[in-house]
């Protein structure tokens, strides 16, 4: 029987692994021996922590693991990253990580590294760097030779990225982006002067219907995925702002999508906007102003700044803080010595 208490993780988006429909002569069988035997290269232990992260699904719904199949059910097996269409390799990149133990580890992300393979992007991602990070230590209890991804941030954020060493640690720490209970605090640099010193932008993130690759706000709720930031200001720097964002979801683009809705684009992100002088005056010397803070900032102004979560085997509350990248934080002083100055 599905059951209510578990649900699709709703704090990101989950991609099916497997799908499989169910014969209609299928006696009632438990889901995990009868997966056993459909997948290949699967345990029962694998199928049962799948279950307990609220990724196996039928019919659409989460169940537990001792679900009896019925004919013409539907099977899915979803994760928090899509399928990989490469194998892993492993490739001498440098990562800085911030925290390491037997069961979990915390890196510091550089801009410019996508997380995972995927199109058009099959090498150099932090798990290639993962891989080879294991194999020079010789982590034995690292299952999979690279790690196991629990949430994401996009290629040109950077910031803390916390990653699972075994299945087991996996799936508690899913259940926790479920619960909603890790705390993820951003930085960015946003266009304009925010009229209120703190908000909450509430809006539903979906695909743009015109550009795929844009997530747009659908305010009436029609369609998209229910997502809510909150923002504090921490510093007017005269035509930008420097703000914090504490996120109550996870959805994609979800900081640089609410922020273009509410009129404030994050500062050089091209793909929402914020890439043109959207505030400021016409004098050239202002324009070449800016366009020096681009070059130094060649990137969307946002970085994963704070991570606080639960250790999945200790039970121990862990907290890390990263300080500002440096390239932001180069903008940031530009700005604060511009603002200065325009203030005289």
């Amino acid at each position: 029987m599905v059951t209510d208490e578990t649900q699709i993780p709703a704090s990101q988006e989950w991609y099916e692994h497997h799908r499989i429909l169910v014969d209609p002569g299928q006696a009632s069988l438990r889901i995990d021996k009868f997966l056993v035997n459909r997948i290949v290269n699967v345990s029962r232990n694998k199928i049962q922590n799948a279950a307990k992260a609220g990724s196996l699904l039928v019919n659409d719904k989460p169940v537990k693991v001792n679900y009896k199949v019925r004919p013409n059910d539907v099977i899915s097996i979803v994760m928090p990253h899509p399928p990989r269409e490469t194998e892993i390799v492993a490739q001498d990149i440098p990562i800085e990580v911030v925290y390491e133990d037997k069961d979990v580890m915390v890196v510091n992300k550089p801009a410019g590294m996508v997380v995972h393979p995927a199109h058009a992007n099959y090498d150099g991602t932090l798990l290639n760097a993962l891989a080879h990070y294991f194999k020079q230590q010789g982590k034995q209890e690292v299952e999979n030779g690279f790690g196991y991804l629990v949430h994401r941030i996009d290629k040109d954020t950077s910031g803390l990225l916390l990653v699972a060493k075994n299945e087991v640690a996996q799936s508690h720490l899913a259940k926790q982006f479920f619960d909603h209970s890790v705390e993820r605090v951003y930085h960015a640099i946003a266009w304009g002067d925010f009229e209120e010193d703190e908000g909450t932008i509430d809006g539903n993130l979906g695909r743009h219907p015109r550009d795929r690759r844009q997530m747009t706000v659908f305010p009436d709720g029609s369609a998209g995925k229910h997502a809510v930031s909150h923002y504090k200001v921490i510093e007017r720097l005269g035509y930008v702002t420097l703000v914090e964002c504490r996120l109550e979801t996870g959805r994609t683009h979800q900081i640089r999508a609410h922020f273009k809705y509410i009129g404030h684009p994050l500062f050089n992100d091209e793909r929402y906007g914020g890439n043109l002088i959207l505030k400021g005056t016409t004098f050239t010397k202002y324009r070449q102003f800016v366009q020096n803070c681009f070059k130094i900032l060649p990137r969307q102004a946002l970085h994963a700044k704070t991570l606080g979560f639960i250790h999945p085997v200790t039970g121990e509350k862990l907290h890390f803080d990263s300080p500002l990248a440096e390239d932001m934080q180069a903008v940031v002083e530009k700005w604060r010595n511009y603002a200065a100055h325009r203030e005289m």
